[in-house]
């Protein structure tokens, strides 16, 4: 079974605290994380928050976003996965809203990544929402980016050079193409579960690879049903992550022993890729 452990150890696969994220950070050593990924409260007065005016609710992230920067690796990523903040008939974009405050602290935008999820709630006075953005985050200009671990099939044969040099040679990396910043990644049915926010193992499953290594340590402070937890460990990284809603603490547990019994249902990254080239076909 999947150890679980409640206090900070390098050596422990997975740390699951049950309260205040930053009571988590507090316990993990300066430079360790690798990858910090996660996907806040949105101030919608979801059951797992409480909503606040929108200048208060940016401003409560400060202390947290010092501790990023304090156990954040020099060559680690940081990816902020964000909607919008719904006000008097008005959508405010939070990654906009949030990016001035990683800025400030000396953190550098590398992409906003577009995920596009196809489906969810159908609008009538606005157009329906579709997609939300990741927000990737470094803290220098050297970081760790894997993009052969994320490339994704290509639409057609391979073109060849026409002239020069490499004439009659194939073009591009054989593993496939760079896979862009615009992301398809549908929300899967069989991964549902009662957590009203869910994301794809898929989603975390990319940004794990790209900006990680074997054996590295992915931080979430705020970790939902699990998904982040999940995709660290199919792919033999460390995971450290926070809640504090006792059902999703089990939820996580419940998931995790499913992944360790072989049960556990969702769709893996390969299998995503694969259904966006027939898209594109």
């Amino acid at each position: 079974m999947v150890s679980i452990s409640s206090t900070y150890n390098e050596k422990e696969k997975f740390l699951l605290y049950s309260g205040d994220c930053l009571k988590l950070f507090r316990q993990i050593p300066d430079n360790s994380a690798r990858l910090i990924v996660t996907s806040p409260p949105y101030n919608l007065g979801k059951e797992y928050e409480t909503r606040q005016p929108l200048k208060d609710y940016l401003n409560s992230f400060e202390p947290l976003i010092k501790e990023c920067v304090r156990i954040l690796h020099p060559r680690g990523s940081l990816c902020w996965q964000v909607g919008t903040y719904v006000r008097s008939g008005q959508i405010f974009p939070l990654d906009a809203l949030f990016y001035p405050l990683f800025k400030k602290h000396g953190f550098r935008l590398k992409n906003r990544i577009i995920w596009h999820f196809e489906t969810g709630l159908n609008c009538f006075k606005r157009l329906s929402g579709r997609h939300e953005t990741v927000l990737w985050f470094t803290k220098s200009n050297d970081y760790v980016f894997n993009l052969d671990a994320i490339r994704v099939p290509r639409k057609a044969a391979r073109k060849k050079y026409s002239q020069g040099e490499k004439k009659g040679q194939l073009m591009g990396s054989p593993l496939g193409k760079n896979p862009g910043d615009v992301w398809l990644i549908p929300k899967s049915q069989i991964e549902h579960t009662t957590h009203p926010c869910p994301y794809p193992v898929a989603l975390m499953e990319r940004l794990i690879l790209a900006f990680t290594n074997t054996g590295d340590l992915v931080v979430d402070p705020y970790l939902g049903s699990g998904t982040t937890a999940i995709a660290a460990l199919l792919h033999n990284r460390r995971c450290a992550g926070a809640e504090r809603v006792p059902k999703y603490i089990q939820i996580i547990k419940d998931r995790l022993q499913q992944l360790e019994n072989g049960t556990l249902k969702y769709k893996p990254l390969g299998s995503i890729s694969s259904l966006n080239q027939r898209k594109a076909a």
